[in-house]
This record gives structure tokens, C-alpha cells and sequence, in this order.
């Protein structure tokens, strides 16, 4: 029998109060749509069919390098992050799988850890590894790169630690990993911009070696921080090509925040999927650089415009068409869980808005050259208010209509902090 971490009595008397004007509001848009010639209960369905990973670490306060201010309440350990994700997926029901970092997420037993996630309905996503940071009794220093860096040593312990992923990988159900890696330089001249790539490409190698044959290996790109002069694989045609030479098991991640301002993240989509390296996503906002600001708070039309791109995908998958979807953000002054509601929110409005797009009219119109006809036809989907086919949703696989409500009404941050160890102050993203 699955953990249920919120009252179930508690849900189901906030959807009462709401479930009046959530059939008015279906009903509406279901007329709506129907005059366009869709059918609001497929689009639904669709909507309970799709998901997105939450982090582990995300289900924690984030910070800035200036400080970090934490939440009374909020989880210390793997254990306590798994018992938040459950909040998230029982009361949002678009979010099942958890994506674990290491070894920030390490314990002794990972058959008992496998057994309490699927115990709250959850499942392991892509495995993180962590060669950015330096941890306590390790060997080597990451201070100036790992699976680049110049001393041998160094590059060995960073397969190493991706390969001792893989194993707990495999223990947990995952059949991913992500590997972003901080390195690069801060000065010009710091170190040869090209024999740096060589490393990472030998390295990485090694990793890509130890794959299980179900197994595929995401490359992150990042364009700078940590390293501001800068970073070996910085963008997705570093990614694209390391990916490439790496192999089929080998795809290239796009977190929303990685790039350039103003850069066109729909394209490269497109780019990707066209040459076959599409892993998967990182999902946040940003406003200036790697904000990890909550996904579609401030450039929802972007987002929708990555799924306008995904859905064309899909149509037309090619080698194939499964990336995978993970939120990667930093609650930096708000609750974890309810960022990460309101975020998942988003990104499935955006999913269902992206599948009311009229796709033959699209077409038609691009292949006649009418530009405003194919803006509008992208724009008419976008404007529509998708809200109570996201709610309808939620309510028929026992999640709440009104999320936020209820959750606060739970009271669950309030007990937590009873019960929970403190987490002290800190500088620091995590």
C-alpha cells in the first residue's frame, strides 16, 4: 500500500469546495476547444500521461555564493528529500520521479532506498554525479577541473566517481546519468582551450565504457560559472560534438538556464533532435544568466515554445523520441515544495498547450509563406487557459485542485520544522 504523506480526507474536502466551479470551467473550455475541433477529454488524458523529475536537492533551500537562508523544515538528508517529493507528486500528480545527486544522496543500503521511494509512489530518475565540488577524505582536488584537468590523477577519480554512479544507479532503477562538470578557466592563457577538450573527450570515455547497454549518458553544457573565462563544454556544439564522438549511447541535456542571453534555446531543440543527440532537459528560468529561477515565472512563452519544438519532435521522432524531463532550480526565498508545484504546473500547462496547436494549419500556412497566420496559430494555443484541464487532471488521480491551498492547510512545513533537525546557515547554492 502506497505512503500517503498528506491527508487524503484533507484533499478530497478542498476538491469539494472546488469541484463546482472546476466543472463549470471544464465545461467551458471543452465548448471552447470544440469549436477549434478538439476533444478536452483526450487533451486530459494526455495531461495525466506526462511527467517531470523533481531534484533531490531542490527539495531543499538554495542560496547564493553570498549566503544561503534556510527553511525551518526543510529535509537534511536523501530520506527526508523523498518524503517532500511525495508531498509534491500527491498533491500535483505530475511528478513520480525523483533525480538524486551524488553522493550528496549516498547512504549504505540503496535496495532499502529503492524499496521506501516506490513505498511513496516515486521512482529514481537520471543519476547526477558531482565533480565540482570536493568532498571530505577525497584524494584529488577539483580546485582546477576533473574530467579535464591537467594531472592524471584527478581525471582518474572523476570516471571513477561517475562509474561508482552508474553502480548505484543501476541498485536504484535509474537508467541515466547526467554529467556536467564545472570545468574551464577564469584567465585567458589558464589553459589550452583545446587539449582541455581532449581530456574531458578521453575521460568521459572511460565513462561512457561502463555503460549498461539500456543505459544513456547525458552531457550538460554550461556557458560559464564556475569557470568566467571559459568553460569546456560550454555550449550545445561543445555538447553536440562530444556526444557525437562518445557515441549512440551518448546525448546532449539542455538546462533552460545554460546559455547566452537571448539565445534561441527552441532551435537548438530542434537541432538536436534533428541530429539524434536529444537527452533531455534541465527546466528553469533564468532573467540575467543561470538565474534557476521557477520554470515559466519569467519567460513563460519561451517554455512554450520548447514544447512547441518537442511536439514537432514527437510527430516526427526520427532515430527516435524520449528525453527526459527533470525541474533543476534554487528555492532561494520561497517553500521548495511549493516552488516546485507551482513549477511543475507550468511546465505541464505548456506540454498541454503545445498539444492544442492546429498542426496542419501550421503547415499550411509556413509552406505558404503567411507569417501571421503561423504566429497566430502558435499564439492561439498559448493564450489558451489550460487551468482546469490541469485541475481536472490532478482530481481524477487524486491530487488537489487547489494545490497550494491545500497543502498549507496540511500544515506540513509547521510539523516538519517540529521534527526535523535545524539546517544552519551557509554560502552556497545547496
Amino acid at each position: 500500500m502506497q505512503n500517503t504523506v498528506i491527508s487524503p480526507e484533507l484533499i478530497a474536502e478542498s476538491n469539494a469546495r472546488h469541484a463546482a466551479a472546476l466543472e463549470d470551467d471544464y465545461a467551458s473550455l471543452g465548448r471552447k476547444l470544440e469549436r477549434q475541433g478538439v476533444a478536452i477529454d483526450a487533451v486530459t488524458d494526455k495531461a495525466k500521461g506526462w511527467a517531470v523529475a523533481v531534484p533531490s536537492w531542490g527539495a531543499g533551500r538554495g542560496g547564493t555564493r553570498f549566503a544561503k537562508f534556510p527553511l525551518a523544515g526543510e529535509p537534511t538528508n536523501i530520506h527526508e528529500k523523498l518524503e517532500d517529493c511525495a508531498v509534491i507528486n500527491q498533491l500535483g500528480r505530475t511528478t513520480p520521479g525523483v533525480s538524486p545527486h551524488l553522493p550528496w544522496d549516498c547512504v549504505d543500503d540503496y535496495s532499502a532506498l529503492r524499496e521506501e521511494a516506490e513505498g511513496y509512489g516515486l521512482h529514481f530518475d537520471a543519476v547526477n554525479s558531482n565533480t565540482f565540488q570536493d568532498q571530505p577524505g577525497q584524494a584529488q582536488t577539483y580546485a582546477a577541473g576533473s574530467l579535464s584537468s591537467t594531472v592524471e590523477a584527478t581525471r582518474k577519480q572523476a570516471v571513477e566517481h561517475n562509474i561508482d554512479c552508474i553502480e548505484i544507479g543501476k541498485q536504484i532503477g535509474s537508467q541515466r546519468l547526467t554529467v556536467w562538470v564545472g570545468d574551464g578557466t577564469n584567465l585567458p592563457g589558464q589553459q589550452d582551450l583545446g587539449r582541455s577538450l581532449d581530456r574531458y573527450l578521453d575521460a568521459a570515455a572511460d565513462v561512457y565504457a561502463a555503460l549498461p547497454e539500456d543505459w544513456l549518458m547525458m552531457l550538460e553544457h554550461k556557458m560559464f560559472e564556475p569557470a568566467f573565462y571559459s568553460s569546456v563544454i560550454s555550449d550545445w556544439g561543445s555538447s553536440l560534438m562530444a556526444a557525437q564522438e562518445l557515441g549512440d549511447k551518448c546525448k546532449c541535456l539542455v538546462d533552460l538556464g545554460h546559455h547566452a542571453p537571448n539565445v534561441n534555446i527552441e532551435q537548438i531543440v530542434a537541432r538536436l533532435h534533428r541530429a539524434g543527440k536529444l537527452g533531455g532537459f534541465h527546466f528553469n528560468d533564468s532573467k540575467y544568466g543561470d538565474d534557476d529561477l521557477d520554470s515559466g515565472s519569467i519567460n513563460p512563452h519561451q517554455l512554450f515554445l520548447v514544447f512547441n519544438e518537442l511536439a514537432e519532435a514527437e510527430a516526427d521522432p526520427r532515430g527516435g523520441f524520449d528525453p527526459a524531463y527533470m525541474i533543476d532550480q534554487s528555492h532561494n526565498v520561497t517553500d521548495p515544495i511549493e516552488s516546485m508545484l507551482s513549477s511543475a504546473e507550468a511546465i505541464a500547462g505548456c506540454y498541454v498547450r503545445s498539444q492544442l496547436v492546429d498542426r496542419e494549419a501550421l503547415r499550411a500556412a509556413q509552406e505558404a509563406n503567411d507569417v501571421m497566420l503561423a504566429f497566430r496559430t502558435l499564439r492561439q494555443a498559448y493564450e489558451t487557459d489550460v487551468g482546469p484541464i490541469l485541475a481536472k487532471a490532478r482530481a481524477e488521480q487524486g491530487g488537489a485542485i487547489d494545490w497550494l491551498g491545500t497543502y498549507r492547510a496540511s500544515q506540513y512545513r509547521e510539523r516538519k520544522a517540529q521534527e526535523r533537525k535545524a539546517v544552519g546557515q551557509g554560502a552556497g547554492i545547496v
